[in-house]
């Protein structure tokens, strides 16, 4: 998808974050946005700041709720008869990290909830109709390089959530195009440097029926001054990466074609052959740092 300009674009945690410099960059390229968020307010603060770059409105969606995207797809179609652009982008962390045998029900329902059904419901809602339209589109889900490329062991739930991720937007991206449809999918992994969004403090929106039974202390490296501090002392990049010039990349990146949208593949190539080494070997593949 090359010529962008005029199409229609939904991006859900698209308030703030990675989601948001998303939303800036598409407006760039004159795209009409509808932003889906859940925090009513953030939601509202950004469509006011965006407004002057072009066509932006929200709509409050929990994308959890498979009502509630749906919801959101009918304000779509309703307004715009189409959509060409879906961003599946909503995410949450499980609530600390640490052990996984010190996690509970509720941090994988939560977690599980938001990252895993939020896309599936995306695709759900949106997908049929996508097809349906005839529509040259693209699906872009968010996964992460925690997970995606490869587990990490302090973040075992969020990094499962984001494997699953990887894995359903390859089978609906192999789907898509056996099935002779107009639409394509690609997986997003944000990248560039450390990226300081809401995803630190998204407990903020946790809700309360999915609360931790047993309150512990956060694990350590789960702020991001933590966790800048913990990459300085390893000696790796601690610099915050800008969620605009991210979102850039990813326009430029679809223009392109490219499947995987990320940055710093060799040291990834290098990283999975590791991987497909040891587990030929029947191994413990190492882990995502």
């Amino acid at each position: 998808m090359k010529d962008l300009a005029g199409r229609v674009a939904v991006v859900t945690g698209g308030a703030s974050g990675v989601g948001k410099g998303l939303v800036q960059a598409l407006l760039d390229e004159k795209v009409k946005v509808v932003i889906a968020d859940v925090e009513a307010a953030a939601l509202d603060a950004a469509v006011a700041e965006l407004a002057d770059r072009g066509e932006v409105t929200g709509v409050v969606t929990d994308v959890s709720s498979y009502e509630s995207v749906e919801a959101l797809a009918n304000h779509v179609f309703d307004r715009y008869g189409v959509c060409h652009l879906l961003f599946n982008n909503a995410g949450v962390t499980s609530g600390g990290g640490g052990k996984p045998w010190e996690q509970e029900p509720n941090d994988w329902k939560w977690c599980f909830a938001v990252n895993v059904f939020g896309v599936a419901n995306g695709v759900l809602a949106f997908a049929p109709r996508m097809i349906e339209s005839g529509e040259e589109g693209l699906i872009v889900n968010t996964s992460s390089g925690d997970g995606g490329f490869a587990p990490v062991p302090n973040a075992s739930i969020y990094a499962a959530s984001k494997a699953a991720v990887t894995t359903f937007t390859e089978a609906l991206a192999h789907q898509l195009i056996s099935n002779g449809t107009n639409v394509r999918a690609c997986v997003f992994y944000p990248s560039g440097g450390l990226l300081d969004t809401g995803l630190w403090t998204a407990q903020r929106n946790r809700p309360a029926a999915l609360a931790r039974q047993k309150p512990r202390p956060a694990a350590p490296g789960t702020t991001i001054e933590e966790f800048r501090e913990h990459l300085r002392k390893m000696g790796r990049n601690a610099d915050v990466m800008d969620t605009y010039e991210l979102g850039k990349f990813v326009i430029e990146n679809i223009r392109a074609g490219n499947y995987i949208i990320t940055h710093g593949m060799p040291a990834i190539h290098e990283l999975l052959l590791e991987r497909t080494a040891a587990i030929a070997r029947f191994e413990l593949p190492p882990a995502f740092h």
